[in-house]
Order: structure tokens, then sequence, then C-alpha cells
């Protein structure tokens, strides 16, 4: 990823944790020499399990450009549920990467236009002691393996930091054990 700005789409679910967890990223980029940073959220019903997209770009100079992302470098899916449901792939630029939580590997996605990153966080993080559906700091860890930009370490200091004690712990661990176990391709 060469580019001035990095265009990062997160699809999840209400109450998985996405606003979250593109906030914590947000934050780690920032703190590693990424002095652009936008994030908008964009969700319908403000319900439990409802989709929810949000828009995250980074860049090493200012973003003047606040328009909603069309054509991402990187799309995160909290929730391999959603692929029936949505093209999360849609406007994704030509090797472009598609960071899944899934137990299927590659086949969760049958795409041949974008480099894959899998991993199954959803078991992941309930080993690291986290409650069932708490994917998003396991997220930042498959991401930060997919798409090196920001050094796993930052957003390890950002998670503890946006978690109190126990909570920062597990949610660190959880993005630390992802991290170790994404398969990319």
């Amino acid at each position: 990823m060469r580019e001035e700005t990095i265009e990062i789409r997160w699809h999840g679910r209400g109450g998985q944790g996405a606003i979250t967890a593109a906030k914590i990223f947000a934050q780690a980029a920032f703190e590693s020499g990424f002095p652009g940073v936008v994030m908008a959220p964009s969700f319908g019903t403000e319900r439990r399990g409802a989709p929810v997209e949000v828009s995250l770009k980074i860049s090493k100079t200012k973003i003047n450009d606040l328009c909603p992302i069309e054509h991402p470098d990187v799309v995160v899916v909290l929730d391999d549920s959603i692929l029936r449901d949505i093209d999360v792939a849609a406007g994704i630029k030509p090797g472009g990467v598609l960071v899944i939580n899934t137990p299927k590997g590659r086949a969760a996605y049958h795409g041949n236009h974008v480099r894959l990153a899998t991993a199954d966080v959803t078991h992941l993080a309930e080993q690291a002691g986290l409650k069932r559906g708490i994917v998003n700091t396991g997220m930042i860890g498959a991401l930060a393996k997919a798409v090196p930009i920001v050094p796993l370490s930052a957003l390890l200091r950002a998670i503890e930091g946006e978690f109190n004690g126990k909570k920062g712990a597990e949610n660190a661990e959880a993005a630390r054990m992802t991290h170790a176990h994404t398969t990319t391709e």
C-alpha cells in the first residue's frame, strides 16, 4: 500500500464493535505517524445485529476529502454471515485486501480480484477471555497482519488505552492471538 491515503471500510453488525475497532485503529495510526485520520460510521436502525459500516481514511498528510469511501484499499468483515447479505467487496480496488472473520478460510470468499486474509476471530477472542461475539479487537490483529501499515505494538497500546484493567488485557490478547493466526494469500 504505497498510496498517500489508505481507505479502509469496515462491515459488522450492531454490538460487534466495528465503530470502536475503527476508532482504535485510527488512534494507533495517528500515534504511528499518520496525522491525517478521518472516520465516519454509517448504520440504519440502531439495533443489535443490524448491519454497520464504518469508513476510515488514514494518510501521512492532511485529508480534505470527507466523502464516503467508494473504492477502498481494504475491507474488514467482522461477521462472515454479512457476505450473504452485502457485496462487501463492491468497489474494492484491484489487488485490494479483504480481511474476514471466518472459520472457513479461503472457502468463505470466492472472488479472485482481492488478496484475502482470514482468521476464526470469534473462536480466538473467546480463547482470550472475551464474550462470544466480541470480535472487534481480534479483527484489529487480523488487519495488522494483512496490512502491516501500523505496528502491532501501537495497536496493542491503543487497545489497552481504550479498555481498563482485565478488559484491556483480554482485548489485547485477542488482537495478539488473531495476528498470529491470520492466514494471508
